[in-house]
């Protein structure tokens, strides 16, 4: 008969407790990080009859990357429509990520090399009732956050803006619409934070077909630039008639053969080459908010970031 042997069931159970730690800890890992700044955009029916919901999110400076993330949104949502990360110039730059659905939430995955990252989806959770429009957006929660801010855009036509909890009275910025902000501060990991947004809205308009690019000042028929030039129109259209006539004479001059210093030269076709880098390709996509080119494959502005239409 075997005897019972205190000191080996006790390294026995050693074992298995450290297993189980070294099974859990990249888990645990994960979500005792701490997100240094979240920022929650929500844009009602902004380019589509969805709210566009944008997270802008800031890692400690001590991170050490790159880092595996997981992020929770809706599964009624999709795959999101962009994860980027922020160069230190300020550039946007989409990353691979994955998607697990697992009830309502669909886990987003993915490795951003940089402390900057953006992630977005458009939520289709916005609910009309005639002229009255509704949505709740939630916060999940996967990691505890230093600093949360949520910004509410008010969509172009709409009035009544009712947002819960209470926001900033309003701010317009340079596109033209209004934006409605809200510090909710510190959150802990798990701890869900919701929003609630209503107004009114007679039309089904989308707040992007409203915006163009405008000039950064209007030009007037007054203006001392365009006085002068129609001042010098004159002195311009003469010079360019004397310039026509002499070189009417010199080309009838050669022509005429008087010009011609080796008649019997023969005349040498020059080939004319044009650069691949000075031939300009079709489709060109530029930034509808500060009007710059962006280069194919680009989702976000290089100059100001924002989101590009492709």
């Amino acid at each position: 008969m075997r005897r019972f042997n205190p000191r080996r069931i006790f390294s026995l159970a050693l074992v298995a407790i450290m297993a189980g730690l070294a099974i859990t800890a990249p888990g645990r890992a994960q979500n005792s990080l701490v997100f240094s700044a979240l920022e929650v955009d929500l844009w009602p029916e902004y380019d589509r009859p969805s709210v566009l919901v944008i997270y802008h999110i800031t890692l400690p400076a001590n991170t050490s990357l790159p880092i595996d993330l997981t992020l929770r949104i809706p599964s009624a949502a999709g795959e999101p429509n962009a994860v980027a990360v922020r160069d230190a110039n300020g550039g946007l730059f989409t990353i691979t990520h994955t998607r697990e659905v697992n009830g309502e939430w669909s886990a987003i995955s993915f490795t951003p090399t940089m402390p900057e990252f953006q992630v977005e989806y458009y939520d289709p959770a916005l609910t009309k009732q005639g002229n009255q429009r509704h949505y709740e957006y939630s916060w999940p929660g996967d990691y505890a956050v230093d600093s949360l801010t949520v910004e509410v855009q008010q969509p172009v036509g709409a009035t009544e803006m009712q947002i819960t909890p209470g926001m900033s009275s309003g701010t317009t910025k340079q596109d033209g619409l209004t934006y409605y902000t809200s510090k909710a501060g510190a959150l802990p990991a798990g701890q869900e934070f919701k929003v609630a947004v209503d107004y009114q809205k007679n039309s089904d308009n989308l707040s992007a077909e409203s915006l163009q690019i405008k000039p950064s000042a209007p030009v007037s028929t007054i203006t001392p630039a365009r006085s002068n030039l129609l001042a010098m129109l004159p002195w311009i259209l003469g010079g360019l008639g004397v310039v026509l006539i002499v070189g009417g004479g010199v080309w009838w001059y050669w022509q005429s053969g008087l010009g011609k210093s080796q008649p019997n030269a023969p005349h040498r076709r020059r080939k004319l080459v044009i650069s691949q880098e000075n031939e300009l390709p079709e489709g060109h996509i530029y930034c509808h908010y500060c009007g710059k080119r962006a280069l194919p494959g680009d989702r976000f502005c290089r100059t100001c970031g924002t989101r590009l239409r492709v």
